[in-house]
């Protein structure tokens, strides 16, 4: 049984080997098999509207699981945080929405990763970001100062959740929002693939079932919890999942055929609350 350091280390170790694949002209995925021509997790999610005058090397090294700028409130002026920023894709279109009077944070614990979102943050021009070294699990931020927390597709791979809620919990302002695409469980999954830490990598064997993650949530003392579905995955996203992780695929495939679905929870830090 690995430690959590023993995850986060591989973690990091994989989201570098990304940062420097997408450097060298290549794309980038949640996963440890190689790079995906079409992959179930990750495509699809920005349109171009969104997109237009960011740097190429942002939007190639996108690796979330869902779109949190585009289903989340943001309003000018306020100070957000992205757990887990990786490129910098999700900081940089929160930057466009809160404005000059607002901020971004983007957290990453991935030297190579916070590297590239340096990069694009300068050649967008965006000057009211700052990306941050560290852990989701030990956010660098005093109590209370943050309005929004999104983050795409991360918390899931995190080995410790209750310290990630707890931490976004603390930072957040009374009122403060959280919202978040990530991939959840829907009933039971085999053990094999809660053990397999290729799919761990993939977003999938680290992923919190959908009562879990309200129980969880709700027990940091957050309200008004929500979680919509946006995506469920098939069984042939079932296969793709699998694929050089070393199991039966034909076997497995049905086993977790529309147990995984990418999800945006929303969740609110009470009025009053420290």
């Amino acid at each position: 049984m690995r430690t959590p350091e023993q995850v986060k280390a591989i973690v990091r170790g994989e989201y570098g080997q990304a940062a420097r694949q997408t450097k060298q002209g290549g794309s980038s995925c949640c996963s440890t098999v190689g790079p995906i021509t079409v992959d179930p997790i990750t495509g699809d999610l920005y349109d171009q509207s969104q997109t237009t005058g960011l740097p190429e090397a942002v939007i190639a090294a996108s690796l979330g699981c869902g779109n949190p700028t585009a289903l989340a409130e943001l309003h000018p002026g306020e100070t957000v945080l992205d757990l887990g920023s990786g490129g910098g894709i999700d900081v940089l279109l929160s930057a466009r929405r809160v404005g000059p009077t607002g901020k971004v944070y983007g957290l990453d614990m991935t030297d190579e990763m916070l590297a590239l979102a340096r990069e694009n943050q300068a050649k967008a021009q965006v000057q009211n970001v700052e990306f941050l070294k560290g852990e989701i699990e030990a956010i660098p931020l005093p109590d209370a100062t943050v309005d929004l927390i999104i983050s795409n597709c991360v918390i899931n791979l995190s080995p410790e959740k209750d310290r990630v809620f707890a931490e976004a919990y603390r930072v957040l302002k009374p009122g403060g929002r959280l919202a978040i695409s990530d991939i959840v469980v829907r009933g039971t999954v085999p053990a094999e693939v809660r053990k397999s830490l290729e799919l761990w990598m993939g977003c999938v064997a680290g992923a919190l079932e959908e009562g879990e993650y309200r129980a969880d949530l709700a027990k940091i003392g957050f309200e008004a919890i929500d979680i919509v579905p946006t995506r469920v995955y098939g069984i042939d996203d079932a296969r793709s999942f699998l694929a050089g992780a070393g199991l039966d695929v034909d076997a497995m495939a049905a086993q977790i055929h529309d147990r995984f679905m990418s999800a945006f929870i929303r969740a609110r830090k009470g009025l009053g609350r420290q």
